[in-house]
């Protein structure tokens, strides 16, 4: 059987997909998961206190906003739960393979279709090629001196292992980001003594995280404008902070910077841990943390802070930057994900067998984070230069499943064999983009996950969210090759 399209994944951006597929009359689709159930990254990562950083009336689907949301900003198992709720009420099990990871995808030129090859050795013929694997998917754990030598438990924070009891044990945590200040004040609430090892701070605002009352969610249910309205106010909120994100507006970014330090010392009272914890870069050249209860724990008697980094692992504990040796018993990695290269570990041929691993062998060159020139009818979700600092990445995945949708149907009304992007064209776009990203606070330090070794930012958009819904709203087909 020839599919229509074939889906790689069913996390948050897949579901998205398959469910405009289906709006637009397209049945005949495929999605295949690598794993036993849907979810993507709200299946792989459980670790203690994993919850969502953009508040949960903005963390949904437009066309399926959510009254039953337990707190303003949600968690991981309501999360999950949502969008098995979302994939049972648009049936899209019946379109899913599970236990199917994809290894390889060629462009077949003659029949002009993408034959797809998973671990099984299972192969898929299908006349559109749609990624949703994510940038977030594989995590990174550095290869510390000694790493090997460690002779307790260890595990990094997106495979977290359930089976290690961590109370009443040293625990030592590698990393102090996004992962780690939501299951550090977990942890520290039974382990015996947790040490974390930061290599550098970060800047954190309080997420003040609360319970949804039971009246308000009633009044939802029963005004459901009201949520729009809600999920609006949030939408341009984010917009707002998308100022911050500019390298301009100091008096803001200083005023943000004030209060992250106001913060610290709500909860901190040593003038050198505060020291410790004040980064020596601008508020959002890095990812800007929210938290309501880091600090907090980090002022418990039974947590460590260790700066400077890890010099070395040994058999029985970690030696930090500053050169003193901690003991633990278990040994966590939140050490963060490979982004760059994109479509890591997957073989990905199109027009004359040109990988996309050498097309991209310097910079991911793309058109609206969604096509590239040399392998047609091939799509991305969350591709290059779609990443946010500032707004809800569902925002991004709603407006390329619309253009997605769009060029499908194009392809099918007009008996079109295949669409490729004009080479000159995705030029200017990459060259446009990232001559704008120039002028964003992500370019102005050099380590940072946003920035690739040649200097370009290859993850994020430098753009507002409504100006990629603005671009993304109508194809121009003018910009592709037609067959």
């Amino acid at each position: 059987m020839t599919y229509t399209a074939i889906i790689i994944g069913t996390g948050i951006s897949g579901i998205c997909m398959a469910i405009k597929l289906k709006e637009k009359g397209i049945h005949d689709f495929l999605l295949l998961e690598k794993a036993t159930d849907i979810g993507g990254t709200w299946r792989e990562n459980t670790y203690p206190g994993a919850e969502c950083d953009i508040p949960s009336a903005l963390y949904s689907f437009s066309f399926e906003p959510y009254p039953d949301w337990e707190y303003k900003w949600s968690h991981q198992p309501q999360i999950l739960e949502y969008l098995q709720q979302v994939v049972m009420k648009y049936d899209l099990r019946k379109h899913i393979h599970f236990q199917k990871e994809m290894l390889s995808a060629k462009w077949q030129e003659e029949e002009k279709l993408w034959s797809v090859q998973t671990k099984d050795k299972t192969r898929y013929a299908g006349k559109s090629l749609i990624s949703a694997v994510g940038q977030l998917h594989h995590p990174s754990t550095p290869n510390f001196k000694g790493k090997d030598l460690f002779k307790g438990a260890s595990f990094h924070s997106a495979q977290w292992d359930h089976t290690v009891p961590l109370t009443g044990k040293t625990v030592g945590v590698i990393g102090n980001a996004a992962s780690a200040v939501q299951f550090i004040p977990e942890i520290a609430q039974t382990a015996k003594e947790v040490v974390v090892f930061q290599r550098s701070a970060n800047w954190m605002l309080p997420k003040q995280d609360r319970l949804y009352k039971e009246w308000e969610k009633k009044l939802v249910k029963r005004v459901p404008f009201l949520l729009k309205i809600y999920r609006t106010r949030l939408w341009l909120t984010g917009g707002g902070l998308f100022l911050v994100m500019k390298n301009k507006n100091n008096w803001l970014r200083k005023a943000l910077q004030k209060k992250s330090i106001d913060y610290i010392k709500e909860h901190i009272t040593d003038p050198a841990i505060v020291k410790k914890l004040t980064p020596e870069y601008p508020l959002g050249a890095k990812r800007v943390l929210f938290s309501d209860n880091y600090y907090a724990a980090l002022s418990q008697p039974n947590v460590t802070l260790a700066t400077g980094g890890v010099q070395k692992i040994t058999e029985t504990g970690v030696i930090s930057g500053e050169g003193t040796e901690a003991k633990v018993d278990v040994l966590i990695y939140s050490t963060g994900f490979k982004t760059n290269p994109f479509f890591r570990g997957l073989d990905i041929s199109g027009k004359n067998g040109q990988t996309i691993k050498e097309t991209w062998k310097k910079s991911p060159e793309n058109y609206l984070g969604i096509s590239v020139h040399g392998f047609p009818n091939l799509f991305m979700l969350y591709g290059p230069n779609t990443n946010l600092g500032h707004n809800s990445i569902i925002l991004m995945s709603e407006a390329q499943a619309n253009y997605i949708t769009q060029c499908i149907d194009g392809l099918q009304k007009n008996n079109w064999q295949s669409l490729e992007v004009k080479k000159t064209v995705m030029q200017d776009y990459y060259k446009n983009t990232q001559e704008r990203l120039k002028n964003m606070i992500w370019a102005v330090i050099e380590d940072s996950w946003y920035k690739s070794a040649d200097g370009n930012l290859p993850n994020n958009y430098p753009g507002r969210t409504m100006e990629y819904i603005r671009i993304t709203k109508k194809v121009d087909f003018d910009a592709y090759e037609v067959t």
